[in-house]
């Protein structure tokens, strides 16, 4: 024996953090964007404040109205709330987690925007990463087959595709609902998971490559990490537009599967006795959304960064 020993493979994880070191873009040197320049200006900041406040306004009034009872609604608007607190109460919240219909498309709701962005995020990933950095036949073609996809409007499957769930059994079943929701998200899903990936350096997958790395754990363990500011604001976008959509519910659900948007739209008929369910179910369907936005905030405000100083 000469004594002599092969070095055993490197893991994929080690190999992405010693190319990321050295052409990765997490080793640029340390500036100041423009973006950060401009946002620093104390003009800037006033204006921001500004616009903050006037966006967070609506908010405000909805949340002191679903707090308040009718008979304060039918003698005042909700800005007097601010001065007589008395008026504020949690019944307008019990009596509607009563109504066993807001309850149920409450939770139609979830059924429908959980899968429906995950389902998005998982294929749109990995077609993403087929289309950058895999080659097999017919690669551009269909990927330009998927581009072409982005500019079909929703209005203009809504008939067909009901037809063909009806013969198939899916219409009026939250199924139904998904799969409409997953066809019509993907093209741009896909479109712009490819775009980020494609920006990975080449010498990193390579690398990768050498060391033994299947496509899959190059995919698991160096892509998707590099990948997540992207995929994070894929899906808040993706969530946001299922959970707040009613075109499509209108159509493809039933009585039994309708989100809470369609519930609360059929309410709008008799506003002014309904007032009291009306106002919190408006912001319970508005504060979801708000809370998964803050909750991925800090991913997506480092895949906007990301693109500003490329």
């Amino acid at each position: 024996m000469s004594g002599h020993t092969t070095a055993p493979p490197r893991p994929v994880e080690q190999v992405a953090v010693e190319n990321i070191g050295s052409t990765g873009p997490q080793v640029r040197p340390r500036r100041k964007s423009v973006v950060t320049a401009w946002l620093a200006n104390g003009a800037v900041q006033a204006v921001l404040i500004i616009v903050a406040l006037v966006w967070i306004t609506p908010l405000a009034g909805l949340f002191l109205s679903s707090m308040r009872s009718e008979r304060d609604h039918a003698s005042s608007g909700w800005w007097t709330a601010l001065t007589d607190p008395s008026q504020l109460s949690l019944d307008n919240y019990t009596e509607l987690f009563q109504d066993s219909g807001i309850v149920e498309a409450f939770w139609n709701t979830v059924l429908i925007s959980v899968p429906a962005t995950l389902l998005v995020v998982g294929i749109a990933a990995l077609a993403g990463y087929a289309f950058a950095w895999l080659d097999f036949p017919g690669r551009d073609a269909i990927f330009m087959v998927v581009v072409g996809l982005l500019v079909v409007p929703v209005q203009i499957g809504l008939l067909p595709v009901a037809k063909l769930f009806g013969a198939v059994g899916l219409f009026g079943t939250i199924t139904g609902v998904v799969l409409f929701h997953v066809a019509y998200g993907l093209p741009f899903a896909i479109f712009l998971l490819r775009n980020y990936f494609v920006e990975i350096p080449k010498e990193m997958l390579e690398a990768a490559r050498m060391d033994g790395g299947t496509e899959w754990r190059i995919f698991s363990r160096l892509i998707l990490p590099l990948g997540r500011p992207a995929i994070a604001s894929l899906a808040i976008f993706q969530f946001l537009w299922v959970w707040n959509d009613m075109l499509v519910a209108l159509l493809f659900a039933d009585s039994g599967s309708q989100p809470l948007t369609v519930a609360l739209q059929s309410q709008t008929r008799q506003f002014g006795s309904n007032i009291g369910v009306l106002a919190p179910g408006a912001f319970l369907s508005l504060v979801v959304p708000l809370v998964v936005f803050f909750a991925f905030q800090r991913h997506f405000v480092q895949g906007v960064m990301a693109g500003s100083v490329k």
